[in-house]
């Protein structure tokens, strides 16, 4: 999301403003779950809860879901602005490298959050 914000014109191509949107989100969402993390080791409280297990599954499905739904359709505008028409080429304001690192670093935010989701719910399925 930062390397996506950082970049000259991010106003010129609004096609990743999804992307920024689900990064954020989904950055949201872990930093809440961290604060609740730290609350509960500081507290010396269980969070294994059925009801708030389930929560954290469909919580971490809902944002991969949306990870990948973002880093795919940035994938296929970026593939289709460097790859097919040489937008990134004629148009040298549009930083395309750092699109495509923005991209990269969503897809392994998906793959990721995927991980903690398939955890979360096999930790479910143990009760």
């Amino acid at each position: 999301m930062i390397v996506i914000l950082c970049s000259f014109d991010i106003l010129y191509v609004l096609c990743f403003s999804y992307l920024t949107a689900s990064m954020g989100l989904q950055l949201l969402w872990s930093f809440g779950l961290a604060c609740l993390d730290v609350y509960a080791l500081r507290r010396k409280r269980d969070l294994q809860n059925p009801v708030l297990v389930s929560l954290f599954v469909v919580g971490d499905w809902v944002t991969a879901m949306l990870s990948l739904a973002a880093a795919c359709s940035s994938a296929g505008v970026i593939v289709l602005y460097a790859r097919d028409l040489d937008f990134c080429r004629v148009q040298t304001r549009l930083p395309c490298n750092q699109f495509e690192i923005s991209i990269i670093l969503a897809f392994i935010t998906w793959v990721l959050v995927a991980m903690s989701s398939h955890v979360m719910f096999w930790i479910l399925a143990s009760f």
